[in-house]
Formats: C-alpha cells, structure tokens, sequence
C-alpha cells in the first residue's frame, strides 16, 4: 500500500514539475525567445546556465545508462539543452506509467532508476573504474560550481537585484529548482538516515548557489 501510494505521488510530482517548466519556457520564448541567455556580461547569468549543466550531465549520463539506442540518447542530448527539466521530468513520468503491477508495488523508483535488457532487469555491477571516474567528475563540476558562485559573488555580489531577472534567467532558475526537487528524491531513496538526506539535500542547494 506504501509503495502504491508512492508511486501516485511521484507521478503527481514530476507531472507537475513538467507542467511548471513547460510554462516557464513558455513564458521565455514569448518574451526574447532565450537570447538574454547569451549576454556574456551577465555573470549571474551565466552562473544558473552552468548550474543547469551540471544538472544535465547526469541526468544524460543516465539516460546513456537506461536506453541502449544511440538515435534517442543524440536526440535527448540536443532537445535537453533546450527544454531541460521538462524532458527530465518528461521522461521519469513515463518510466513510472512503463512500470507493471508488480513493480509498482514493490520498488517503483527501484525500476525507473535500473536499467532493462530484453525486458529484463540488469543487475550487471558498475567497475570500479567508472565508479571513480564517475566520483571524480561529479566532484570536478561540484568544485567548478563553488568556484564560479565564489567569484560571481565577489564581482557582482548578491544576485537579487531587478537586472539579472531577465526571462532566460527566469526560466533557467526554475529549471535548476525543478532538478533540485528531482535529485533530492533520489537522494532521500539513497539515503537510509533523514540527518544525512538533509545534509545533502542542504550542499546541492548550496551548489546551486
């Protein structure tokens, strides 16, 4: 019954997610159809726009990881750049519909997150090698992040003020909200102590400047 539950209120989520970001670039393209995301001279700007990035990575990375054709990992590389968290949220409902009886009932974000073989689960082990070269690059864009936040805030400081508000930046602080929301789901999956969900939901948010 929990599980069942669960899987309501996931779906729920990442529909509302969807709808939320759909309506964000909406309101982008209506209004400069994203050319304020190229003012170089936009520091903030450019801070969210490297957030959204290194939100993506993974969520790409992932995507390789589930889907074994290469025309749908290209075509989510190139429509993900432009609609982010909406195909990200996009994506996760449909694998949470894809879900049989059984599995939902069981372990719902268990098999959206693991990847299938002919139907099958694979429950092939990661090497060690990509383990750390996944570390390394996840620790990489988190200091890169810290780094680019520090100074940002050094040469511009504080980044509410009514110039930086322009529609990209509008539209691409929702979608690193909308990812935070994604990745602090899994993190709560993940983590088996509340204290340390929080504490990591708590440096992704900080990251996120």
């Amino acid at each position: 019954m929990a599980a069942a539950s669960a899987l309501v209120a996931l779906k729920t989520l990442f529909i509302v997610l969807m709808c939320i970001m759909a309506a964000a670039l909406a309101y982008t393209l209506a209004k400069d159809g994203d050319s304020s995301c190229f003012d170089l001279s936009a520091l903030w700007t450019q801070v969210i726009i490297a957030d959204v990035f290194a939100f993506v990575i993974p969520i790409v990375a992932w995507f390789f990881y589930k889907e074994s054709s290469w025309i749908k990992r290209v075509v989510v590389i190139i429509v993900i750049y432009w609609c982010g968290s909406f195909i990200t949220c996009g994506y996760i409902t449909w694998l949470l519909f894809k879900l049989s009886p059984e599995e939902s009932l069981k372990d719902p974000i268990y098999f959206v997150l693991v990847r299938r073989q002919n139907g099958n689960v694979d429950k092939g082990r990661v090497t060690q090698a990509s383990h750390v070269t996944a570390k390394v690059i996840v620790t990489a864009i988190g200091c890169c992040l810290l780094a680019l936040i520090i100074y940002a805030y050094i040469i511009d400081g504080s980044p509410f003020y009514l110039e930086v508000l322009t529609p990209c930046m509008i539209a691409s602080s929702v979608d690193v909200c909308i990812h935070i929301v994604v990745f602090s789901v899994w993190i709560t999956y993940k983590e088996s102590s509340f204290i340390s969900s929080v504490f990591w939901i708590l440096v992704l948010v900080c990251l996120s400047g």
